[in-house]
């Protein structure tokens, strides 16, 4: 099979349309088929509606000690936004490589791709895997499944390289995330008799309004060693989507919404759930004053642990030895790297390309930043030949 340049795959990967909503079977499919047919053997890790897998694969000598490259498959959509160019094609234009994932992360995913394949092809003394996720987008929720599947058919690893975009920088510390989702029940009345029933979507604001507080309040406070590192340096309470009721003459039956919280690595996640919660029983109990059938119900759908700096992390160290990049630098958003360490290895965040354009319309990986990525790979193949 002839070997692809990382351009080549890059405009491959981007070519399947991976959106979180939909299968990414077809793209894992064609990843297998190209690393099989270069001699390497794959593994696969399925959803529970097999909709979705994640994909892993090791070459080098069968030892553990080996490094992982990280990435995930799926891409956000590119519903109503204004794109020049087709999304799922690479465009290049002003030194720039355009189309969805190219920056978050299939450029990358490329670059990881073409490296497993370079280590096979010329021989390494210490082992390099790939492991590629699913559901990244939608709250990090396939790589916990994928890391535990991953033991026991490749030897473990001990240092991860988590491949989003920081300019390839050393990324050593990341905010934990957890999503909360709220649904209020209330009951109906004419919006005239307000006050005998109960508005869902009245109550939701309760919350809400309760954690604009919340955020103001921790804003304010000095922020610990750890806090300062990041902006902002406090953990903040969101919500993106919020949707009920039926009409505007009537108070709203339901209302539903996710609260976001991106929580400082130093701070419990367990705490802001919590205190979260506690808010929720109380704006229930006003509910339940008013008519008894009103309740407010939630759920988890994501938890995903914050990034920790370590203290003589070994990822860390090796992609400081590759890049030079002596600079201390965390990030807010979240990743996989956290449930990497809390598996037991080492990680760190060292990708191509910048956050910002992650998401856009018209997303792209600048020429040179991509060229860097493949620079790192090259450099971390004679590293692992020196064993």
């Amino acid at each position: 099979m002839r070997t692809l340049s990382p351009l080549e795959l890059m405009e491959k990967l981007v070519s399947f349309p991976t959106v979180s909503r939909d299968s990414n079977l077809p793209l894992v499919d064609w990843v297998e088929d190209y690393l099989t047919g270069h001699g390497i053997t794959c593994h696969r890790h399925y959803r529970e509606d097999n909709v979705q897998a994640a994909l892993f694969a090791h070459v080098g000598p069968e030892a553990e000690g080996g490094v992982i490259l990280s990435g995930h498959t799926d891409v956000v959509p590119v519903d109503g936004q204004p794109w020049t160019s087709d999304p799922f094609t690479v465009a290049e234009r002003d030194g720039k490589y355009f189309g969805r994932g190219t920056c978050d992360m299939k450029g990358f995913d490329a670059l990881a791709l073409w490296a497993l394949v370079e280590a096979h092809r010329t021989g390494v003394k210490r082992p390099l895997q790939i492991a590629l996720s699913y559901d990244e987008e939608v709250g990090c929720t396939g790589a916990p499944p994928m890391i535990r599947a991953m033991q026991g058919p490749l030897p473990k690893a001990s240092a991860v390289i988590v491949g989003e975009p920081s300019e390839m920088r050393a990324v050593t510390g990341h905010k934990g995330g957890i999503g909360i989702a709220t649904l209020v029940q209330g009951f109906e009345v004419h919006s005239s008799l307000q006050h005998t029933g109960v508005s869902a979507i009245m109550e939701a604001a309760r919350l809400i309004d309760w954690v604009n507080t919340v955020n103001a309040e921790e804003m304010d406070k000095t922020p610990d060693p750890v806090a300062a590192m990041f902006d902002p340096p406090w953990t903040l309470g969101h919500v993106g989507t919020i949707a009920g009721g039926t009409a505007n003459n009537i108070t709203a039956k339901d209302c539903k919404f996710v609260m976001g919280y991106r929580v400082l690595p130093s701070q419990s996640k367990d705490f802001w759930r919590n205190l979260y919660l506690e808010k929720v029983r109380e704006v229930e109990a006003g509910m339940q004053a008013i008519h008894p059938d009103a309740k407010i119900v939630t759920e988890m759908p994501f938890d995903v642990p914050g990034l920790k700096p370590e203290e003589n992390g070994e990822a860390e160290a090796l992609a400081r030895r590759i890049t030079g990049d002596n600079g201390t630098h965390v990030v807010s958003y979240g990743t996989e790297a956290g449930q990497f360490q809390e598996a037991g290895y080492s990680a760190v965040i060292c990708g191509p390309g910048s956050i910002e354009q992650a998401h856009q319309p018209d997303e792209y990986i600048s020429k040179a930043q991509f060229d860097a990525g493949h620079g790192f790979m090259q450099d971390l193949i004679a590293i692992l030949k020196e064993g």
